[in-house]
């Protein structure tokens, strides 16, 4: 079966099988390794993706879900002007110590504020809550998430 979709904005094909996850084939066929496998039940949050405009665990999304779709990981979110607005505030109030949320608790800091350029507090809590961090906590990327929408103001 060929899969078609786009893949951090360039048109990819995929000749994974529709049952096959995602987020296996992110990492294998793709090498987009920022895609995270934490517990391959849609718990953890670190294999969090965007798909059209929506944070998932791509460790549920099976591969024929994505035809046609938009997908972005933090590889391509990298090279965007907002990810550099996070990267710094993130580096700013030492929101990362191991790194292994980060991708998708970066992902999940864009979506909420491309939802809400300016979210309160419980909104930021509430839009993190998918993804787990075992060792930095919360506050700090609260706190990340907030600076990045102050200094971000326009981008989002």
């Amino acid at each position: 079966m060929m899969i078609n979709f786009i893949l951090n904005g360039q048109k990819v094909v995929s000749t994974a099988k529709a049952n096959e996850r995602l987020l296996d084939i992110l990492r294998t066929e793709f090498a987009c390794t920022g895609v995270k496998c934490g517990c391959k039940e849609g718990e953890c949050g670190a294999c969090s993706v965007i798909i059209d405009g929506k944070l998932v665990n791509s460790c549920m999304v099976a591969m024929g879900y994505v035809e046609s779709c938009t997908v972005m990981t933090i590889e391509g979110y990298r090279k965007t002007e907002r990810f550099a607005v996070l990267d710094t505030s993130y580096a700013s109030v030492s929101a990362v110590q191991c790194g292994f949320c980060t991708p998708g608790m970066v992902l999940a800091s864009e979506c909420i504020l491309a939802k809400n350029p300016n979210p309160t507090e419980a909104e930021i809590r509430e839009g993190i809550s998918g993804n787990l961090c075992r060792c930095t906590g919360y506050n700090a990327i609260v706190q990340a998430i907030s600076i990045a929408a102050k200094e971000g103001k326009g981008l989002w």
